[in-house]
């Protein structure tokens, strides 16, 4: 897999000015994911319970920027190690939680389509497919180690005596 050093430009590029306004894109983000899939509601705790999208929940947030910045990471360390590394237990950490949600791939799907939405939002005019590209192959590389990890964490389950 090679992520050019175009790819990760345009990444860092568009976190670096949605930084600027991540409270207000955050909230649009869950809308997005929302707006594709009402049922995802119940798969976060902090969602799960609300009649609407709270304006103020701190949670909502930083969910969102665990995404974003955990996308633009996956991004560097495509371009310097040609994949995705996360801290180990991170990526542990991370398969096993979307296990136990019950996670699947269309899942990811649905994150992804919300995460583009959100960052042509955020970046407005300097929106292309050239940095949709950049930002959907990031994504897919960090989802398929996420779901590497689901997928060795529910083969040592299915192990246990």
């Amino acid at each position: 897999m090679s992520f050019s050093e175009k790819q990760e430009a345009l990444v860092k590029e568009a976190w670096e000015i949605m930084k600027e306004d991540i409270t207000t894109l955050s909230l649009y983000f869950f809308t997005q994911v929302l707006e594709i899939a009402p049922a995802a509601k119940g798969l976060f705790s902090f969602l799960k319970d609300e009649e609407e999208i709270p304006q103020d929940n701190p949670k909502l947030k930083s969910h969102a920027v665990k995404v974003f910045k955990m996308t633009c990471e996956a991004a560097i360390q495509l371009r310097e190690k040609g994949e995705v590394v996360v801290s180990g237990s991170t990526l542990k950490y991370l398969g096993s939680v979307h296990l136990q949600k019950g996670i699947v791939d269309a899942h990811f799907a649905v994150v992804k389509e919300g995460v583009l939405r959100t960052v042509e939002k955020g970046v407005g005019e300097k929106w292309s497919e050239e940095m949709k590209g950049a930002w959907s192959e990031a994504y897919d590389q960090l989802a398929a180690a996420i779901l590497s990890e689901m997928s060795k964490e529910a083969a040592e389950t299915t192990d246990e005596p």
